[in-house]
Parts: structure tokens; C-alpha cells; sequence
């Protein structure tokens, strides 16, 4: 591996990572700097007495940090690399030392388990294949328990609607038992749902509304289970993948359908949840006009196998899951970067004629893309939100990002691209001139 200096920026998470990582491309700030035919790695001197350990595995490229950034890679590892571009002779042949090669025997472990587990489920499969009545046996045990798990639902959610919303404060408790009772009826999707409604019990003005909403979407998920093998193929993925059981990767790869088109990464998001980092990379074909999410999950930090650059353009194929109205996507094969096209304007009544009809082939799927391209950011008594004419959308934005948005902005109509939730836009990134010129602060 050996990558050249715009290719190095491109891993970049963001521009101020990439403009820090320039500031540290000084040998003399690096008392360590060697390699291998698997790594690179170095010691970079920071504020503290002892130095940052950097390390880049030349396979992935995958870096790992001493430093307590959670963006990834961090400055020291996008240094290390362009170091490596434009200082190679800085750089000496060496044994790696003791925090690399660990580094390095925990990578390939992972793979091999990776491994294990993908030569496992074509055992699996093939022997389902072999033996067609013993897997449709144990798919009939799977799905009573889940109906099972689901029946106990619907009364949990009558009693609840009985006793009234007004006492739900006083019985978070019973939420929390409710959800561990589906994750053991293999209901994981819906324990999920279970919590993000408790979360928003008693939560700001509005909210028995939301908590309402959300029980009624599980009301309904309930019903389409209880008569899946009626429902057109389409809907019953949708319903599978708002259960919790997704299609195997493997299996959306060689039969999903694939688009090839150049894609615009558009927006990008990376949460935590507990121990586990989840991102969401929102793409739009250039030709096609397609929506695509590419979903990724790390757990401990934010390392994501691969990274990508908001405001990029790459020509691929994907392969979606299957839905009502897919979105879900995997990247098949390679990929090459293509110059940034134009930015097509999207007027705010085409975007909302989209979101609603995403809505209303998947009532269960959350967040959805909004791109809005004739907004003005503004500030008022009820918060954030994008003035269109004699309508207001609600933003869902830090105070930081909000007053840089209408700093940038200066008063004109700009493009927003981000995640609609059902009640408010999260601005990820915004364009002026099809450049990115803003992008959602870390930790946002």
C-alpha cells in the first residue's frame, strides 16, 4: 500500500482532522517512525511527556491511536500516512514493536473469527439445503416463540393504553422488562423500539403525542406479523428487518438488487449507543436519483472498515436489501472516485412528495433522507428551523452548528442534507456551490 497525499485526505473524517493532520507532517515531531511489509507505524510527541504510538496496517488501510480522539482516523494516523507520502526516507525498516504486533495478531484473529463465522453459515446453508424439513422445523420454532413474544406485546400495550399515558412516568421499570422479555423471544428490532419510546416518556412538550405514535407503529408491526404469509414479498423483508432479522450479507450480495450509478456520499452520521458506534452513510445516485444508506457497525470506537468523504462521488454498484422501498445497501466490488457533478437543486415540495412516500412504504424505517434546497437557517422562540417562504421546518441542531449554519447561509436560501425523524430535520451537511461547506460537529 502506498497511497498518494489527496488520497490520504480522502480518509479524512472531516476538513479540521485533515487540516490538523497537515500541521503534524514534521519529521522532527516524530522521534519514531518505521515499518514492515504489514504496517507502519511511529511515535508522535504531543502536549503530554510521552509520545502518541500511531499505527497504520498497509492491508486495510486500518489505524489505531494511543491519542483519546473518537474521530477515526484521528489527525495522528492521516499524519503518519502523509509523512509516508511525502517523507518516505524519513521512515526506517524495523521489527515491529510490542504494542504493533499485538495490534496486528488481534486484526487477524478478528478475520479468521469473521471467517469461521461466514464458513459456519455456508454450513449452514447448505446443510438447510441437504435437510429442507429439519430447517423449515426450526424456522417454525423460531417464528412461534416470536408470536409468542408478540402476543404478550399486544396486552402489554392494551394495558398500558387502559391505564392511560398520564401514569407512564412512574412505570419506566416495566418498560425495560418488557424489552428483555422480546429480546428472548428473538424480537431484538422491537426490544429496540421499546426503548426508544420509553426514552421519550415525559421528554419535552408533545410528548404522550410521540409516545403514542411510536406504540401504534408497534401496534401495527404486531398485526403484520400476525399475517405475514399474506403480504407481498416486499412488505414482509420490511416487516423481517423491523423485527430484527436481517437478511444475511452474503445473501443481499448475491441476490439483492444492484444499481450501478456514481454515487454522492451526501450526508454521513456516526452514533453511540452504549459500547457500539453505528453510522449511516446516506448516498444519492447521480443518474439514477436514488436514495442508498450504508450502514456500519464498531464496537469500543469508531472504527469503521472503510471511510468515507462527504461531498465525494464514486462509481459503483450496490446491492440493496429487499423492501417496500429499499434503501439499505451494500457496496459490490470496487469503486473509483469521479468529479463532483453539479448540485441539482431539490425544491422543499418534491422533497416532502419523496419523504411521504418512503413514509408510506415503510412506516417502521427511521431516520429518513431529506435533502432541502430552498431553506433559509434561522433562530426563534421555538428553536432551530428552516424558514420556507410562510412554512417552517424544525431543525434538530447544537447551538454551535445552528449559529455557523446561519453565519454561512447569510440570510440566503441554502442545500441541507441530513435525517428526518418524524418530527425534525438533523442537518448532517450543507452545500454551497456543490462543495460541502459545513458538516454536523463530532458528538453532536
Amino acid at each position: 500500500m502506498q497511497l498518494g497525499v489527496n488520497e490520504v485526505l480522502q480518509l479524512s473524517p472531516d476538513d479540521a482532522s485533515a487540516k490538523a493532520a497537515k500541521g503534524l507532517v514534521i519529521p522532527a515531531k516524530w522521534p519514531r517512525l518505521e515499518y514492515d511489509d504489514e504496517a507502519v507505524w511511529g511515535e508522535c510527541q504531543g502536549s503530554g511527556s510521552k509520545p502518541y504510538q500511531v499505527q497504520v496496517d498497509k492491508a486495510g488501510p486500518a489505524f489505531k491511536c494511543s491519542c483519546p480522539s473518537r474521530k477515526f482516523p484521528c489527525k495522528h494516523g492521516l499524519a503518519l500516512l502523509l509523512l509516508l507520502a511525502q517523507h518516505g526516507g524519513s521512515f526506517k525498516p524495523a521489527t515491529p514493536p510490542q504494542w504493533v504486533t499485538e495490534w496486528l495478531a488481534t486484526r487477524r484473529q478478528r478475520a479468521e473469527k469473521q471467517a469461521e463465522k461466514q464458513e459456519q453459515k455456508k454450513a449452514d446453508i447448505a446443510s438447510a439445503e441437504a435437510d429442507p424439513q429439519a430447517a423449515a422445523k426450526r424456522e417454525a420454532t423460531r417464528l412461534a416463540r416470536m408470536g409468542s413474544g408478540l402476543d404478550d406485546l399486544a396486552r402489554w400495550l392494551g394495558d398500558r393504553l387502559r391505564q392511560g399515558l398520564a401514569t407512564l412516568p412512574t412505570e419506566l421499570a416495566q418498560w425495560e422488562a418488557m424489552a428483555t422479555r422480546m429480546v428472548d423471544a428473538q424480537l431484538p428490532g422491537v426490544a429496540y423500539r421499546l426503548r426508544l419510546i420509553c426514552a421519550a416518556v415525559d421528554k419535552g412538550e408533545g410528548w404522550p403525542a410521540r409516545v403514542l405514535s411510536g406504540m401504534g407503529r408497534l401496534q401495527l408491526l404486531i398485526e403484520a406479523f400476525s399475517r405475514l404469509d399474506q403480504l407481498p414479498a416486499a412488505v414482509q423483508a420490511d416487516v423481517r428487518n423491523a423485527l430484527g432479522l436481517n437478511m444475511d450479507r452474503d445473501e443481499v450480495i448475491a441476490t439483492g438488487e444492484r444499481v450501478s450509478d456514481d454515487w454522492l456520499v451526501e450526508a454521513q452520521a456516526s452514533d453511540e449507543e452504549g459500547r457500539l458506534w453505528v453510522r449511516r452513510v446516506w448516498l444519492r445516485g447521480q443518474q439514477s436519483g436514488r436514495s442508498a444508506l450504508l450502514l456500519d457497525y464498531a464496537h469500543g470506537g469508531r472504527r469503521f472498515e472503510r471511510s468515507w468523504v462527504t461531498g465525494t462521488v464514486s462509481a459503483m454498484t450496490l446491492a440493496y436489501f429487499p423492501g417496500n422501498a429499499p434503501l439499505r445497501a451494500l457496496v459490490v466490488g470496487d469503486q473509483s472516485l469521479r468529479p463532483a457533478s453539479a448540485h441539482v437543486p431539490l425544491g422543499f415540495d418534491a422533497a416532502l412528495d419523496a419523504l411521504s412516500a418512503m413514509v408510506a412504504a415503510n412506516p417502521w424505517q427511521s431516520p429518513l433522507p431529506l435533502r432541502v434546497d430552498d431553506g433559509v437557517p434561522v433562530r426563534d422562540e421555538a428553536g432551530w428551523g428552516l424558514q420556507l417562504g410562510e412554512r417552517r421546518l424544525p431543525l434538530k441542531l447544537r447551538e454551535d452548528d445552528g449559529w455557523q449554519l446561519v453565519a454561512e447561509s447569510g440570510g440566503t436560501p441554502l442545500s441541507l442534507a441530513g435525517e428526518w425523524d418524524g418530527e425534525s430535520l438533523r442537518p448532517l451537511s450543507a452545500w454551497r456551490d456543490g462543495l460541502v461547506w459545513f458538516e454536523e460537529a463530532e458528538g453532536a
